[in-house]
């Protein structure tokens, strides 16, 4: 049982607000595979903290979470995408806020796509290394490099992304043309993340979906990944951004960690992320 739910997740679906999936799939990777092992490497690295948070006065075991297990994939993206899609739209729809744990940064899509069913003025924010603006990759019109394209063109316009580094000259020209808003790791470090966050709240103003591609921090603190990249975002960075949005925040996800490529601090980092966003979002409230 230790390594097949999410530590402190011990309520039953019905009584939760808050429901952990998994989704063990990394078809598109590219560069490292290996995310499809991270749900449970989370699972497993849940255990090494305390219920309790003093940073956010807030104990798991008050609040009401549901481990719903990983959900079934299949071969390809494509079928993959269908089968969870219905997943994340019964959560939506049952008053759930979901917390999908990847696998690629694909799986966001049906996720994301749930939240704007129920919250058309939808924004959404992606901490992440790369842009994920291409049309397709590799032939893949569903690959984990098209994400961030598939949300701002089936999702919602209300769309930011935070800590980019890495991206093909036509996606950056896809930016200027469109007028995407995007901060890129330089930002952050010259503008300070307090600076960026007001910013991106007087641009959305409503309901977040929080999508976390740990590629978005500094490979020193997280170097399990599928397609890491250096001069990044720093944990605490992080945290101060689910603190800050938390409020809004309607659905999260926490994706891209490749967990063989070191001896478990990324996953474990992965894991007191997610612990992080529902202490913060049970403490602030959601909308």
């Amino acid at each position: 049982m230790r390594n097949t739910i999410f530590a402190d997740a011990n309520s039953d679906y019905k009584k939760s607000r808050y429901v952990i999936c998994g989704v063990p799939f990394d078809g598109t990777s590219c560069f490292r595979k290996g995310s499809k092992t991270a749900p449970l490497a989370m699972r497993a690295a849940s255990y090494n903290f305390e219920a309790y948070s003093s940073f956010f006065d807030v104990d798991l075991r008050d609040i009401g979470i549901h481990d719903a297990g990983d959900l079934k994939v299949a071969d390809n993206i494509d079928e993959t995408l269908s089968m969870i899609s219905v997943h994340a739209d019964k959560y939506v729809k049952d008053g759930k806020l979901p917390v999908m744990l990847g696998g690629e940064h694909s799986l966001t899509f049906p996720f994301a796509n749930a939240c704007k069913k129920k919250y058309p003025d939808l924004g959404f924010v992606v901490l992440d290394a790369h842009m994920d603006l291409r049309q397709e990759y590799q032939g893949e019109q569903n690959s984990h490099a098209c994400i961030s394209r598939h949300v701002i063109e089936d999702v919602t316009r209300k769309y930011v992304s935070v800590g980019i580094r890495s991206g093909a000259r036509e996606e950056y020209e896809y930016v200027r043309e469109n007028g995407i808003k995007v901060f890129s790791g330089e930002d952050v470090f010259s503008m300070g993340i307090e600076n960026i966050l007001q910013e991106i709240r007087d641009f959305i103003k409503g309901p977040v979906y929080l999508s976390i591609d740990m590629d978005a921090i500094d490979p020193a603190y997280a170097p399990a990944l599928g397609t890491p990249e250096p001069y990044g975002m720093t944990p605490r960075d992080v945290r101060t951004v689910i603190s800050c949005l938390a409020p809004d925040i309607v659905g999260f996800d926490l994706v891209e960690i490749a967990p063989e490529y070191d001896s478990g601090n990324t996953a474990l980092l992965g894991a007191r992320l997610v612990r992080d966003f529902i202490m913060a979002s049970a403490k602030a409230g959601t909308v």
